[in-house]
């Protein structure tokens, strides 16, 4: 996945070993890629991606698992959320061919569209056709999110009630510490030159992902481009809202639904996140720093732990 993890459990006796625990954790973590990244050229996504239209592809229950939520909030957003938005990712330079310095021609943009969608593929039980030889699904926003809730089911099997696991930002927690006291979070501040914090949020059974523009981008006579993509339009989102945090008892919908209202922008995404009783924090660039925006289901987490210093 490209990034590190990090898991903080409370054990209980005589259960399983740290080692043995981590290297069933190693063993998870590499099962996922296996099945979902477009990094690794035999991956299960990767064979998927190099097959031909119009031929059938079986893909495992773990990846149709994947496909369908995706669908789903696909569906709820609008297309705000798109997992076959692989080829614009890869033509922006943000996918595993590596980086460009020079924005792509509106040609090779509506080109590229046309690949795009949920019409671009059909899922019937675990088989997959596509429809395009382009089409390449990309799971980068939803995939680390399942990959924490795999841990933390690998987690629990073993009867240990109280962790917290986070993988790249997304995390879950389960429990509260022997002390009683929840797991306190902080959800970072969208600064490119340090790392601060904006909130801490108490947590307990729940997850949380964080999508934002402020890392991830290149420059061309001045323009940024983020690595955010709007399937709509082919375009990365030039909207100022610098980051979205939701939560959710899934870090793979909570990754998915942060993206998508990460691609909306403040005002669609408030409605959008309401609509659907989402708990959703937003930060808005404004000439005096960060504007904060709550849904109403995330005014509850607010009243906890204040704003720090």
């Amino acid at each position: 996945m490209g990034t590190t993890f990090h898991i903080k459990y409370y054990p209980v006796e005589n259960v399983i070993s740290s080692e043995q625990l981590l290297a069933e954790v190693n063993k998870e973590l590499q099962h996922v890629n296996q099945l979902m990244s477009t990094y690794i050229p035999d991956s299960e996504l990767s064979l998927l991606n190099k097959t031909p239209a119009n031929v059938e592809f079986l893909l495992s229950e773990e990846n149709v698992f994947l496909l369908n939520e995706s669908l789903r909030i696909h569906q709820i957003s609008g297309g705000a959320f798109d997992v076959t938005i692989g080829p614009l990712v890869n033509l922006w330079g943000f996918g595993p061919q590596g980086r460009v310095t020079k924005r792509p021609s509106e040609e090779q943009v509506n080109q590229t569209l046309l690949s795009i969608g949920e019409n671009a593929f059909e899922l019937t039980g675990s088989k997959v056709i596509k429809y395009h030889d382009d089409t390449y699904i990309d799971f980068s926003a939803i995939a680390k999110g399942y990959g924490v809730d795999q841990i933390a089911a690998l987690i629990q099997s073993h009867g240990i009630n109280s962790y917290l696991v986070e993988i790249g930002g997304e995390i879950k927690t389960s429990g509260i510490k022997p002390n009683g006291s929840a797991w306190r979070v902080a959800i970072e501040k969208p600064s490119t030159t340090e790392r601060q914090t904006q909130l801490i949020v108490e947590l307990k059974d729940m997850a949380m992902a964080t999508s934002g523009d402020y890392r991830n981008y290149f420059e061309q006579d001045g323009v940024r481009f983020s690595h955010t993509i709007d399937a709509t339009t082919g375009q990365p989102i030039t909207h100022n809202l610098a980051s979205v945090t939701v939560l959710h008892e899934s870090s793979a919908t909570a990754d998915a639904l942060a993206t998508a209202i990460n691609v909306m922008g403040a005002d669609t995404g408030l409605v959008f996140a309401e609509e659907y009783n989402i708990a959703a924090y937003m930060l808005v660039k404004s000439d005096s720093g960060f504007d904060a925006i709550a849904s109403s289901a995330f005014q509850p987490y607010l009243e906890q732990p204040k704003a720090a210093n």
